[in-house]
């Protein structure tokens, strides 16, 4: 049986189950993920085979919240966007928009490293939104929501609208880069393609009025 792992040995270190969490958020950052057994997870873990059904269903619902930790990694690492009224209206979006963008870069790899594992992505998508994260579109349109209660924004713009603008606009880089889990090149958005996106939102595209 193997020895207790080194990072259980210490009082203040994580429990058994977090542990597996935390070696599989590993696997999963280092896209070691394809054809990924519960044996080569225990193995990694130093931990006996059958342990991680004592505290998962499957290796897929561990998958999952391995993900889902990963996601809350790569979130920490971010500093947060500004908040209503902070600089510029057009600065602020645009670092929102940045922020969703280096978001998805850090997160993305591991999404594409578990297409090889369509059952734990399964898993994660069941879960409700709550115990997700957050939305990126509901945050986005309570931050543009805010802005309107300033002055900074038409009250009479739809903000849901708006934020599904932006998130689908950054989908145009992201969603490629999820068909090709091998690549390693980091994801290149032009800086005027931000500038022009948040300039085409706060002026339509509608002719002006004489």
């Amino acid at each position: 049986m193997p020895r207790t792992p080194a990072a259980l040995r210490d009082a203040g270190g994580p429990g058994i189950r977090e542990h597996l969490i935390r070696v599989a958020e590993g696997l999963i950052a280092q896209r070691r993920t394809e054809g990924l057994t519960v044996r080569a997870i225990a193995r990694e873990a130093q931990v006996a085979d059958g342990v991680l059904y004592n505290y998962f269903d499957d290796k897929e619902e561990l998958l999952a919240h391995a993900l889902l930790a990963h996601i809350e990694t790569a979130e920490r690492t971010l500093a947060p966007p500004p908040a209503p009224g902070d600089g510029a209206i057009e600065a602020n979006l645009a670092a929102h928009l940045r922020h969703i963008l280096d978001l998805h870069e850090r997160i993305l790899p591991a999404f594409a490293g578990l297409l090889s594992q369509p059952k734990a992505l399964a898993r994660f998508n069941t879960w409700p939104r709550s115990k997700k994260g957050n939305n990126l579109q509901q945050t986005l349109a309570a931050h543009i929501r805010a802005e309107q209660e300033l002055g900074r924004i038409d009250s009479g713009a739809d903000a849901d609208a708006a934020a599904t603008l932006i998130v689908g606009a950054c989908y145009e880089f992201v969603l490629p880069r999820l068909l090709q889990p091998s690549t390693a090149e980091p994801l290149e958005v032009p800086p005027e393609f931000i500038d022009r996106l948040v300039e085409t939102l706060l002026n339509g595209v509608r002719p002006a009025k004489p």
